[in-house]
C-alpha cells in the first residue's frame, strides 16, 4: 500500500510536525484552572480508553480537551474540511470523531464520568460544567493565573 505521505513537502511535514498532541494551550488552562481550584489529577492516564487529558481516579471523572479541528467539531464556526485532499481528511476526522465515542462510551460503561472541553468554549461556560461535575467551588479564576 502506498503511503498517502509520499508526496507531502518539506515546508508541510515540518509544520504537521510541530503540531502538539498533548499539553496544548487550551490543555494547560483548564489544568491551571483545575490546580487553582485546589484540585489534584493525573494526565495523560495511559491505562484508561481514550487517554484522557485529566483524570481524577478516586471520583472517577475522565476529562479530554478536544482541538476542534482534530476532533472534528462541527458545531464550531472555525472548523472547515481542508480543500487539499479533502477526500483523506474526511476519512481521517470521520475516524477520530468515531473513535472519540467509541471511547467515550467504554468509561461510561466503566463506571466512569467523562467531561469533553472544546478548544473554541468560553472557558466560562467550561468552568461551570467542571464545577458542577468536581463538585467544588473555585479558589481562583484564570483572570488571577500569571501569563507565563
Amino acid at each position: 500500500m502506498k503511503s498517502p505521505f509520499r508526496n507531502v513537502t518539506p515546508v508541510r511535514r515540518r509544520m504537521m510536525s510541530a503540531i502538539r498532541s498533548k499539553n496544548t494551550k487550551p490543555e494547560k488552562l483548564v489544568r491551571r484552572t483545575l490546580f487553582a481550584w485546589g484540585l489534584r489529577y493525573r494526565v495523560h492516564l495511559s491505562s484508561l480508553p481514550g487517554k484522557p487529558d485529566i483524570v481524577f481516579t478516586k471520583r472517577r471523572i475522565a476529562i479530554f480537551v478536544h482541538g476542534c479541528f482534530w476532533h472534528a467539531h462541527t458545531d464550531c464556526e472555525r472548523w472547515n474540511l481542508p480543500k487539499t485532499r479533502s477526500g483523506y481528511w474526511r476519512e481521517k476526522l470521520e475516524n477520530n470523531a468515531r473513535r472519540d465515542r467509541a471511547h467515550l462510551a467504554l468509561l461510561r460503561s466503566m463506571g466512569w464520568r467523562t467531561v469533553v472541553i472544546w478548544e473554541c468554549e468560553k472557558p466560562s461556560t467550561w468552568m461551570k460544567r467542571l464545577r458542577r461535575v468536581c463538585s467544588t467551588e473555585p479558589k481562583a479564576t484564570p483572570s488571577t493565573f500569571r501569563k507565563k
